[in-house]
């Protein structure tokens, strides 16, 4: 780990931080999810360095040691997709490859669609692509629904408010671990979904949640709220929403994603190839939300093998 460097990329006002190792030719861009930062890719981005590649991950603004906007509440995925142009052109970068986790893949995603000439190919990890528009979640589940409560100004910050960041990032660490949709009853909160003796997932340390306490400490969970909660159903105005350049999906077999309405389906049936005609699905079948940690050497391994084929 001492081996990742830090440093710092002005936009605009902000100053944001990023994580980097390697010196190689070949770029690859890793973008967190919540509630990740920058520390949860430390595994894939110590194999890429051993293998030749530069490895960067950012925090977006507002989490962990990136600068917070001076108004969070009004932070869009236009911010995200600016910051990362900003960000590649800053370190004088051509081309990269992205790397997007949970909500850190329709970012990947959007960027490729808007700059096709700086991305070499695109790996997401539990998300597949769904172009933006309209959420529908509304209509198909109940109101108990995690993202619906957490879209509810206040509703969150008042739930999460209970709670030290660390026990926060805990919670959801461990609610995202589950097979199952996170859905609280009319008169529960989300974080009371998980009991206080719950054990963490095996693969995730007591180190890895007071590393992730810290920044989440630091930052607080006003901007992480914002995005992606508060702007899923933005529409970006695409002039083309098909993703060209070479893609591969990576899904864990238990993810809870696979309940969300229609994505199962999506995702095993050749109607995503209409938007991602250059793409390659792969599972992890013991695989959870979260298989850049709980089965490093298997994804690094599939990242890798990807990279080789499109370098």
């Amino acid at each position: 780990m001492d081996e990742i460097q830090h440093k710092f990329v002005n936009v605009g006002a902000l100053k944001l931080h990023i994580a980097e190792i390697g010196t190689g030719p070949n770029v690859v861009v890793f973008l967190h999810g919540f509630p990740e930062i920058w520390y949860s890719w430390h595994h894939q981005m110590l194999a890429l360095a051993g293998a030749g590649f530069r490895a960067i991950a950012p925090d977006y603004r507002g989490y962990g040691l990136s600068d917070s906007p001076p108004e969070p509440e009004k932070t869009t995925f236009t911010h995200l997709l600016n910051d990362l142009l900003q960000i590649i052109d800053a370190l004088a970068i051509s081309k990269v490859f992205l790397v997007g986790k949970d909500f850190g893949g329709p970012p990947a995603y959007l960027f490729s669609i808007l700059h096709p000439e700086r991305v070499l190919g695109v790996i997401t990890l539990g998300v597949p692509y769904v172009p933006p528009g309209p959420s529908m979640l509304h209509k198909y589940l109940p109101e108990g629904f995690y993202i619906l409560r957490w879209k509810e100004p206040g509703r969150a910050e008042a739930d999460f408010g209970r709670f030290d960041a660390k026990t926060v990032v805990r919670k959801v660490y461990i609610l995202f671990s589950r097979s199952e949709l996170p859905i609280a009853n009319e008169n529960q909160e989300i974080m009371d979904l998980v009991e206080p003796d719950t054990p963490l997932p095996s693969w995730f340390t007591e180190d890895d949640l007071s590393t992730y306490g810290a920044l989440y400490e630091k930052s607080g969970f006003r901007t992480a709220l914002q995005v992606p909660y508060r702007t899923v159903g933005d529409d970006l105005n695409l002039p083309d929403p098909v993703v060209k350049v070479p893609t591969l999906l990576i899904m864990g077999g238990k993810d809870y994603v696979f309940k969300f309405p229609g994505i199962e389906d999506l995702i095993k049936s050749e109607k995503t190839k209409e938007l991602v005609p250059n793409l390659e699905v792969t599972f992890i079948p013991e695989g959870t939300h979260f298989v850049q940690e709980q089965f490093p050497e298997q994804l690094n391994q599939l990242i890798l093998a990807f990279l080789a084929k499109h370098t």
